[in-house]
């Protein structure tokens, strides 16, 4: 009486082995990083921020590209912040290019203005409502964002009293 096995074909057994055998290798080879591929092109890089004693952060120029939208208004209930977010939309360049008496380029590491406005911050801080309705309000009287940055510097931004900008509807 012959005594049959199954059993696969030597070179199915022996193909599995060397995938088997394959897998461990790889397996105890360290990852090689994979090449980060280039952009076809890159923008110059933006301006640098302006740092000096006394003054908060700024940029001296305007952004290189264009900056991501400031916050609605309409997320906001105070109409006060909601108009100081309407002007803001509309001067994000001029922002840019205007330090912020707050300080919060000390306390969240804010690089100018527009940072106030691109988030939440402005919207529970009066020094930024004040100084960016200023800025609007001087941006539109004609001045250039350094003629404005100096008024800022002066304090002119001190004298914009928030209750007079109860109507967004009208910016």
């Amino acid at each position: 009486m012959t005594i049959r096995r199954n059993s696969l074909p030597s070179s199915v057994v022996l193909a599995g082995l060397l995938l088997l055998l394959a897998a461990g290798a790889a397996a105890q080879q360290p990852a090689k990083p994979k090449a980060k591929k280039l952009a076809a092109h890159s923008h110059p890089a933006e301006p640098p921020v302006v740092r000096l004693p006394g003054i908060p952060a700024y940029h001296a120029a305007p952004p290189n590209a264009p900056l991501p939208s400031t916050l609605p208004a309409s997320d906001f209930t105070d109409p006060r912040v909601q108009t100081a977010y309407a002007m803001a939309a509309r001067i994000k360049n001029v922002l840019y290019q205007e330090p912020c008496y707050c300080r919060c380029d000390k306390t969240l590491s804010h690089t100018s203005l527009y940072s106030c406005y691109a988030g939440t911050h402005a919207s529970v801080c009066e020094t930024c409502l004040m100084e960016g309705i200023f800025t609007y309000l001087e941006t539109k009287k004609g001045k250039s964002p350094g003629e404005i940055r100096a008024m800022i510097e002066r304090g002119d931004w001190k004298s914009i009293n928030l209750n007079e900008f109860l109507n967004p509807s009208r910016y």
